[in-house]
């Protein structure tokens, strides 16, 4: 392949937020928010992927500091956010997509925002999509990258068998925790697993989970980004979270965010997909653009990760073009 460009040439340079704090959202949930850019700048909020991925500090790049006002959050159980869904007594009753919905209405309140530009990839674009179709007054734009939608193909896709023609090696890894010639829903038996209360059974369970995605995120194989993934308390809130959600098909029905999108066709909006995306192939992102045709589709030769140049240029020139 050709030499693809830096990502900080791409980026924005790095900054610290100049706020930050915990909300109480209710169900004993407390979730850590920051905000950076320009206090008087045009509001955008972060939604991060996952579920459970939580925020890392190469997310307040795709903003033009000196235009936006960004909103960053940990979602419920991840990141700075408590309590973690690595805790021994973690319950994810409370943890729901519409849960987070309801979250990001109480953050936007509580930060004094009328309205607010919504930027989500992978899980974050299902969450960017649910939020939007919910509250469509209260979104000014979307950039949505590698679109994910809870359908029931997109789940057995990646974890029932079609990826594993393409990441083999890692294939065998996800696999691993699983007994010998396991061959039903292996999201639901990772369920099992994932819940165990004996850490010889969850640890092992968490950690195959999470590598497996980051080991198929990028066009290019990233060791960096596994060892990032490999963390075994991030790694097992990751896999928990990720695994309730995908058991209960994000609380979505069949097909829900696609079939609704009629609800926010007004919205400006760009989707970047990239073409050899793994976790979310672009089939659906194609799905998505054919019920929204106002939207601005960029197709790109990448794979799923927001860090990806070519992903990344694209999602800078909306922010950008959506900053005017």
């Amino acid at each position: 392949m050709s030499e693809r460009p830096d990502l900080d040439s791409i980026l924005y340079p790095p900054l610290e937020p100049y706020v930050s704090g915990m909300l109480d959202v209710g169900d004993g949930q407390q979730l850590y928010w920051e905000e950076c850019g320009n206090p008087a700048g045009k509001p955008a909020v972060f939604v991060h992927g996952g579920p459970g991925g939580g925020i890392v500090a190469n997310y307040r790049r795709y903003f033009d500091p000196e235009r936006y006002r960004v909103v960053l959050v940990d979602q419920r159980g991840c990141g700075r956010s408590r309590p973690h869904a690595s805790e021994p007594s973690a319950d994810l009753s409370a943890n729901t997509t519409w849960h987070l919905v309801a979250d990001l209405e109480v953050l936007r309140e509580a930060r004094g925002i009328d309205a607010w530009q919504v930027f989500g990839g992978s899980w974050g674009s299902a969450l960017a999509l649910a939020y939007a179709e919910k509250h469509p007054e209260r979104v000014t734009e979307l950039v949505l990258r590698g679109i994910f939608t809870l359908r029931r193909s997109e789940l057995d896709w990646y974890y029932n068998g079609g990826a594993a023609n393409i990441a083999p090696e890692w294939w065998r890894s996800f696999e691993a925790p699983l007994p010998d010639g396991f061959a039903g829903d292996r999201i639901a038996k990772f369920h099992e697993l994932l819940f165990d209360p004996d850490p010889a059974v969850h640890l092992p369970a968490g950690l195959a989970w999470t590598t497996w995605e980051a080991a198929t995120s990028n066009l290019e194989f990233s060791a960096q980004h596994v060892e990032e993934f490999s963390d075994p308390q991030f790694a097992l809130a990751f896999a928990r979270i990720e695994n309730h959600y995908f058991f209960n098909a994000g609380w979505f029905r069949e097909g829900q965010l696609i079939d609704e999108v009629d609800r926010i066709r007004h919205i400006p909006a760009v989707i970047v997909q990239g073409r050899y995306d793994l976790p979310c192939p672009i089939t659906t992102a194609d799905a998505l653009h054919r019920a929204w045709p106002e939207a601005d589709y960029r197709v790109v030769l990448a794979g799923h990760a927001a860090g990806e140049p070519e992903i990344a240029s694209e999602l800078v020139a909306a922010t950008d073009r959506f900053a005017q």
